[in-house]
């Protein structure tokens, strides 16, 4: 009789197993996940990589990986994670690099910002800011214009590679105020800074977060910010319009994203676990205290996002003249 028992209750279980929901069932995540960050380490989406990662992982109950993979403005740590096993254990932090720019600056892009990745978590919007070396001579956007008017072919500028949000930064700067300075790209926001501080390059254009220290420090002279209204950790620094460029504003953002196709019910425990993170009011203060604006917005309204900026930066791409091919 007992046995009949088992052997009805087993019988049972599996059938209440196959009726559940996948949800119920997904014991995801059963091994540590790696957010491969496509950028060199100690640029602003680095930054936020690892503030965001190490509060996913006391969510997730498994270690979230840091993996700097940089080169080509983004794209070959983004096409990576495109091709990974769609699993949820190889997820990406995304950048306005990565999805919005990298569908108009390449003729055949290495994939589709929409159809080859699965939103998870819009998570900050991040200003630039131009600065120069501490040592340089201009003090005010408006003496820096004077400077590069005065010696058209004498100044470069520095950003963290080709293609990216700073590299177009720079680019919509030169046209706004008409003015020359070449291109330097780096790998990364964080090689920029060291050879900017370093003196061997006087100007860049970079992400606020990754530039905060360096301005702190002494090392860095921030001389505006490039979106519409003042930065909440340097309340003094103008935007560039107030500093005198009319009409410019441009910014980055950071998300999370993961291969398509990974299924549904990962998706939703990675999304829960990443606005659990940007929710918790110790994280927002270490963003913010860098520069970053807290979105914590869901896989719905990124998708949106995603779909919005793709839409607003072709134009500007295409009015730049900036290809990558």
């Amino acid at each position: 009789m007992n046995r009949l028992l088992m052997k009805a209750i087993a019988a049972f279980s599996v059938l209440i197993s196959g009726l559940l929901p996948a949800s119920a069932q997904t014991a995801f995540p059963e091994q540590p996940i790696t957010l491969v960050v496509p950028f060199a380490a100690g640029g602003s989406t680095d930054l936020v990589g690892r503030i965001v990662a190490q509060r996913m992982a006391e969510e997730l109950g498994q270690q979230v990986i840091v993996e700097n993979r940089a080169g080509a403005g983004g794209t070959l740590g983004a096409t990576a994670v495109a091709q990974a096993n769609p699993d949820g254990y190889t997820i990406l932090m995304g950048t306005i690099a990565t999805h919005a720019l990298s569908a108009s600056l390449y003729a055949s892009p290495p994939f589709d910002p929409i159809e080859d990745f699965a939103p998870i978590a819009w998570l900050v919007t991040v200003p630039n800011v131009l600065a120069v070396n501490a040592d340089f001579p201009a003090q005010t956007v408006e003496e820096l214009i004077a400077l590069l008017k005065e010696d058209p072919e004498g100044y470069v500028y520095a950003s963290s590679g080709n293609g990216t949000p700073l590299h177009l930064s720079g680019e919509l700067f030169k046209t706004l105020a008409d003015v020359q300075m070449e291109h330097i790209p780096y790998q990364g926001s964080g090689p920029a800074l060291i050879d900017v501080i370093g003196g061997q390059v006087p100007i860049i254009f970079d992400n606020l977060p990754s530039a905060t220290e360096p301005i702190r420090a002494g090392q860095l002279r921030a001389l505006a910010v490039t979106t519409t209204t003042r930065a909440g950790n340097f309340p003094d620094l103008p935007t560039m319009e107030e500093a005198g460029v009319p009409g410019y504003e441009t910014n980055s953002w950071n998300a999370l994203f993961a291969p398509a196709g990974t299924p549904q019910e990962v998706l939703d425990i990675l999304e829960a676990a990443a606005l659990a993170a940007v929710g918790d009011p110790a994280v927002q203060q270490r963003l913010e205290d860098t520069g970053a604006i807290i979105v914590a917005e869901g896989a719905g309204p990124l998708g949106e996002h995603v779909r919005s900026e793709v839409e607003r930066w072709g134009p500007v791409i295409e009015a730049a003249g900036v290809r990558m091919d």
